[in-house]
């Protein structure tokens, strides 16, 4: 017996860690940003550091690779002088970009009922 979820059947075992995985990824606030960036194509590192300010080089060297390792982009480097690397979203990455819409537009349409049920709860003894 499985849980229903949309569409979509996650039998338990091995269906719910793959949820919990890909919930694990996308979960880091990071890898919705630079999926994000991305979705308009590919871009270099420094372009990347900028397009999400706030982030460490260390964070940002760490999400790409996350990324690059689950499939959902590659690094394309080129041989110049200095080196050049395109870093681009995958044909897997790009399939990821209308569930994250999706749940950006139900974070906004929600957003004013989730801020008013935290100060309810906040205001209680």
């Amino acid at each position: 017996m499985g849980v229903s979820v949309g569409r979509a059947m996650v039998e338990k075992g091995d269906g719910c860690r793959a949820l919990g995985d890909v919930i694990g990824l996308i979960g880091d606030k990071w890898t919705v940003l630079l999926v994000g960036v991305l979705s308009s194509g590919p871009m270099r590192f420094n372009a990347l550091r900028r397009a999400a300010p706030g982030i460490s080089h260390r964070m940002l060297t760490t999400t790409l690779r996350n990324l690059e390792r689950e499939g959902l982009l590659t690094r394309t480097k080129f041989p110049t002088n200095p080196p050049r690397v395109d870093y681009a979203l995958t044909e897997l990455g790009r399939s990821l970009m209308a569930p994250l819409m999706t749940l950006a537009g139900w974070a906004t349409d929600h957003a004013p009922a989730m801020k008013q049920a935290r100060a309810v709860f906040d205001s209680q003894p």
